[in-house]
């Protein structure tokens, strides 16, 4: 049994591919099957795999279907997280999609699942990704302060969420934790947020999280170790399609 991670699929069987050009890369070329074949060398019945969200590029759940289905076909327990692309996921709607998907997917929203003798906990997040002014040396000197207000807003309601999880799972009884994110857990300009600080009170053994792509946005947030917690990226084109393992 193990458990493993990846996200920003972006599949799109049913509609037509409107991306910006970092999805349009030499990585994205035929990763559909490439991601298939992955798992299927990968993974077993018995596992478990986290999907952080962005999984299809449908506007509505009719236009999905084929993307949800290529994942319910995939090997082991699949749970879902919804990224800032899953139009088809309302998410005051999460317990009929869980209805629809009964034994085949898992949503995951103001809930939790059980690996082993962790909860696995999580949201989609936010973070504020600007505009940013730059000088004439590259270096950040302002940004749109409106946009951020508004950020500040959907933190919160994200970390709201967020706390939901961990308490479902606490009450329950459990106190050992991984706690997955679309969104990176930090912006280029922080070093902790209202999400870091929400992973070091509970306890998180680990912060997964996905939406970074391309080279250049490798790095956006934290990676490694840092008060105790491991944090990893798991955008598919940074894991170029390889599920990572996150937990024996």
């Amino acid at each position: 049994m193990a458990l493993y991670a990846i996200g920003d699929l972006h599949l799109h069987f049913q509609s037509e591919l409107k991306a910006p050009g970092q999805l349009r890369g030499k990585v994205w070329k035929d990763h559909e099957r490439k991601f298939r074949e992955n798992c299927q060398r990968l993974l077993g019945p018995e596992d478990t795999l986290v999907l952080v969200g962005d999984h299809s590029w449908g506007k509505n759940l009719d236009q999905c279907r084929e993307d949800l289905q290529y994942i319910c076909d995939l090997p082991g327990r699949k749970i879902l997280l919804r990224g800032n692309h899953d139009m088809f996921w309302d998410a005051k709607k999460t317990d009929r999609l869980n209805e629809l998907y009964a034994g085949k997917l898992h949503f995951l929203q103001n809930n939790y699942y059980s690996y082993g003798s962790c909860a696995l906990v999580g949201t989609k997040g936010y973070t504020f990704e600007g505009p940013f002014y730059l000088d004439r040396a590259g270096r950040v000197c302002g940004w749109d302060q409106k946009e951020e207000e508004h950020a500040q807003k959907l933190v919160k309601r994200e970390t709201d969420r967020l706390i939901a999880s961990f308490e479902a799972a606490r009450a329950d009884g459990y106190t050992k934790f991984i706690m997955f994110l679309h969104y990176p857990p930090t912006n280029i300009l922080e070093s902790s947020s209202p999400f870091t600080k929400i992973a070091e009170k509970y306890g998180a053994d680990q912060v997964i999280y996905g939406h970074c792509h391309g080279e250049s946005r490798f790095g956006d947030s934290i990676r490694g170790k840092k008060h105790g917690i491991r944090y990893g990226l798991v955008s598919g084109d940074f894991l170029r399609w390889h599920p990572m393992k996150v937990l024996d």
